[in-house]
């Protein structure tokens, strides 16, 4: 049983305290025991970010499984996923983040997320799911948040929600579920839902009996896009609404409203009736309906008379927000908004609107927000300038060809003003002057080529400047002198060539430039322009003309006051010229966090470069031509966490074994020609959790067996698409991946070794040990006629007489019989001289070696068998050696 499945058996099927508390506790449980931190392992086909396994855009077919189980955010987006089987999710019990958006699930498995207890958020958006079966979703207790759609479900089993009481969202949008009776069984199982999402159902009807039997405790309600002809509600079954969209899809059909009681909708503050067609009295009876509460009214495109329902809406006393979005109001009058006293917000985007009654806004006395965006105004409308509590009005994509002088008197208090994507040409001098506290003014993609010197005594309190994407070719000196306040500035997208010296100056609070996609040269930087921006941290040349011949210090370093910057990026410059860095270049850049010298042509990098820059964490020098890197230029940036050289001239990443980065963590060095990565280099970056080695030329033998086994086996450091490394050499491996080489042979197993010693050993000591328990006698036996086989072959040659006749083989109780019987009749009758051992034998001497002695020295041998001789060893042994 897996502990997924032990945590559903044990906690109580109501949403009870004790069970979030079981949750909870088993969530905890799981992290504090979680011995691997998420922060290695090779995948095949994903990558570990942070704490989140992000798999997108991989093609995959099935869900992989080689997922750390540490994760706790997996994303399968945008894949061929077709199935969710019970394993896949099997070892991935700290998951709280799924999202399986834009797959081709038709089927999930009854079980599938049993074991994802601590799962808070699941997308299934976009997928080919036709049904929602039983059991489909058990173990989600804990989840909060279920997106499920743009599929093709028509059916949900009674039992697939019942598992998820603690749910507070649910998007079930754009499947095919027809009936609000089918919505009815996943309501029943979630009581803590706020959040209901059912548009694009195509829903005909909507009764409240059919989705509940009881109040629910809904706060926004979303059956938009739905052809409802009918709705019916007749119990308060909405006691908690505050959001309601019944914004219709195009349809001949209109809706009929039936609301017994004005009570049930009391609460609604935001309302969504974009294109729906209703007879006037049933949208009158709908406004009133929520006459107490409505703070906010949507009324895009739609198809009534709009002057009466503005009207309608306006008598409303709390209204304080009006969306009026693509009408195809050509002209507003003057008493289009006559009873909109109290709306602070007006949204009057892509109406077509060309004229504007000098008088429209006079009523909308509180008015803060204006949005006139995506209409067909030619100038700034004369109407805004009765507008004295305006904060935010929105010009943007119209026609906009100038700014005259009085376009926005009277607007002391407006705070952000978009003029973005007219075609406005040129700035007026005193064309913001009553902008006092104005802190955002976006003019970016305009035709601008002149700023007439708009921004030197005005806007004090601006904070952030776009002029992006326009025509300016230079800077002039004080340009910017009267912004004080300013942080932000956007220049990219211009023509500009010249920086004036002094074209800062005023800008003491800047804290980002972007400059990037003009055409500023190196001279520019050296005329000491940047001075004046003490306070910037951010500074953005790509796509610039900088380039420059040596690597000679400059006189005046052009970032000598800037201490404060962090990141400088001069990327991507379109000289195709070889390219040098001076030495210099970045003397004062004290604070410096990122540098950003990716293609620039350059060729070399002085060895003194980064010694102004203690702190530089983040290096990339990617697609340059560089044909060495020196240790040496890493010695002052001990700091460095991640380094980008890919698409060098670098033929290995042996500089790094002495350049002492301890601290990097990242590292990408794709497209070069490193063939063999040694275990010296990956040892020299210890503290290194992603590497990125794509694209390069592997060398397919034992020179990269190490770094083959550790790119598959190491738990700290990611090896980003391992799995399709490819050999280039030797010749007949080519095409090979580097992860299927075999490197047995390249390495001595001690361990193996050791094995098969110590098996050995082992072995050879039973062998002995059963040979001495058992055939002991039989070896000594084997030992000793061994000895009498040597000397046999010794002394069968010689020819010397024997010393007696015969040697007598007796045992010791037969020595009485020997001794009275046998040597009287064979030494005093026969003449005969005996050998006997208790007579005869030399003391000291070995008793083998006396009775080998013995017998050669006889020419005979005499046995006297008897049983005592038969039982005795030494007998045996005698009668032996003589044979």
């Amino acid at each position: 049983m897996t502990s997924g499945e032990k945590v559903d058996k044990i906690i109580p099927r109501g949403g009870s305290k004790c069970c979030k508390l079981s949750i909870l506790f088993f969530c905890l449980l799981n992290i504090s025991t979680s011995v691997a931190p998420v922060t290695g392992f090779v995948l095949k086909s994903c990558r570990i970010s942070s704490d989140t396994a992000i798999c997108v855009k991989s093609k995959l077919r099935a869900v992989p499984k080689d997922i750390p189980s540490a994760v706790k955010g997996f994303d399968l987006s945008v894949n061929r996923i077709s199935r969710i089987e019970v394993s896949d999710f099997k070892n991935l019990p700290l998951l709280t983040r799924l999202d399986l958006n834009r797959n081709e699930i038709l089927h999930i498995d009854s079980g599938a997320f049993a074991n994802l207890t601590c799962l808070k958020k699941l997308n299934l958006n976009n997928n080919k799911l036709y049904e929602l079966g039983e059991n489909i979703f058990v173990g989600l207790r804990n989840l909060s948040e279920l997106r499920i759609s743009r599929n093709r479900i028509k059916t949900v089993a009674s039992t697939s929600f019942k598992y998820m009481t603690n749910l507070t969202f649910l998007d079930i949008s754009r499947n095919k579920l027809n009936k609000i009776t089918n919505v009815h069984s996943i309501l029943q199982h979630l009581p803590r839902l706020q959040n209901l999402f059912i548009q694009n159902n195509n829903f005909t009807t909507f009764y409240s009996w059919e989705l509940t039997n009881s109040s629910l405790k809904l706060n926004s309600l979303d059956l938009s896009q739905n052809p409802i002809a009918d709705f019916r509600i007749t119990a308060d079954v909405f006691p908690n609404l505050t959001w309601l969209n019944i914004n219709s899809c195009p349809r001949k059909k209109q809706m009929r409203w039936d609301v017994h009681n004005k009570t049930f909708l009391s609460r609604v503050s935001t309302l969504d009736i974009s294109e729906l067609q209703m007879a006037y009295g049933d949208m009158k009876t709908l406004l009133e309906t929520v006459n107490s509460s409505l703070t906010s009214l949507r009324m895009n495109a739609m198809k009534h008379d709009l002057t009466a329902l503005i009207n309608i809406s306006c008598t409303i006393p709390t209204m304080l927000t009006l969306q009026l979005r693509y009408n195809k109001l050509s002209s507003l009058t003057s008493d289009i908004f006559t009873l909109c006293i109290n709306v602070t917000d007006l949204d009057l985007t892509g109406n077509q609107i060309q004229f504007i009654h000098v008088n429209a806004f006079r009523s909308l006395h509180g008015l803060k927000t204006l949005s006139l965006s995506r209409n067909g105004l030619k100038s700034v409308p004369p109407a805004t300038r009765n507008l004295p509590t305006l904060v935010e009005l929105d010009l943007s994509m119209n026609n906009i060809s100038r700014l005259d002088r009085d376009d926005f008197a009277n607007q002391t208090k407006l705070r952000r003003l978009s003029l973005y994507n007219n075609v406005i040409s040129a700035l007026h001098e005193s064309v913001f002057r009553d902008l006092i506290r104005l802190q955002i003014l976006k003019l970016q993609t305009n035709h601008i080529s002149k700023l007439n010197g708009a921004f030197k005594k005005y806007l004090r309190n601006l904070t952030q400047l776009r002029l992006n994407a326009n025509k300016l070719t230079s800077i002039k000196n004080r340009e910017f002198e009267g912004l004080q306040s300013l942080q932000n500035l956007s220049l990219h997208e211009n023509q500009i060539n010249r920086l004036e010296p002094g074209c800062f100056i005023g800008l003491t609070n800047l804290t980002n430039l972007l400059l990037q996609k003009n055409l500023i040269t190196e001279e520019q930087l050296n005329s000491n322009v940047f001075n004046d921006l003490i306070n910037l941290r951010r500074l953005d040349f790509r796509e610039n003309r900088i380039k420059y011949n040596n690597y000679s210090a400059l006189s005046k370093p052009p970032f000598s006051n800037l201490a404060l910057l962090e990141t400088l990026a001069i990327p991507s410059q379109h000289r195709r010229e070889k390219s040098y860095l001076p030495l210099n270049f970045l003397q004062g850049l004290t604070n410096l966090l990122e540098f950003n010298i990716r293609s620039i042509q350059l060729i070399f990098l002085h060895i003194d470069m980064f010694k102004y820059t203690p702190k530089l964490q983040t290096l990339d020098i990617s697609s340059n031509e560089l044909m060495d890197l020196s240790p040496d230029l890493f010695s002052p940036i001990q700091n460095l966490q991640s380094l980008y050289i890919s698409r060098t001239s670098l033929q290995s990443l042996d500089f790094l074994i002495d350049a002492n980065l301890t601290k990097l963590e990242f590292l990408q060095a794709r497209k070069n020609q490193y063939s063999v990565i040694s275990e010296e280099m990956i040892r020299s970056v210890p503290a290194l959790v992603y590497v990125d080695l794509q694209g390069n030329s592997f060398t397919c033998d034992c020179d990269n067996a190490w770094f083959r086994q550790w790119a598959e086996n190491d738990n700290q450091t990611q090896v980003f698409d391992a799995y399709n490394f490819v050999c280039n050499y030797p010749p007949h491996l080519k095409g090979m991946k580097l992860l299927k080489l075999d490197v047995r042979s390249c390495s001595v197993d001690i361990e193996f070794i050791c094995f098969i010693c110590t098996t050995c050993l082992i072995l050879l000591f039973m062998v002995v040990s059963f040979t001495y328990q058992l055939l002991r006698w039989q070896l000594v036996y084997a030992y000793y006629l061994f000895l009498a086989l040597l000397v046999d072959n010794k002394n069968k040659n010689k020819q010397a007489p024997h010393q007696y006749d015969a040697f007598i083989s007796y045992n010791t109780c037969d020595e009485p019989w020997v001794i009275r019987e046998l040597l009287p009749k064979l030494e005093g009758e026969q003449g005969w001289r005996l050998c006997l051992h208790h007579r005869d034998f030399e003391p000291g001497k070995p008793i083998v070696d006396n009775i080998t002695d013995a017998i050669y020295g006889s020419r005979k041998t005499i046995c006297v068998i008897s049983h005592q001789y038969l039982e005795s060893e030494w007998c045996s042994r005698e009668i032996q050696v003589a044979r």
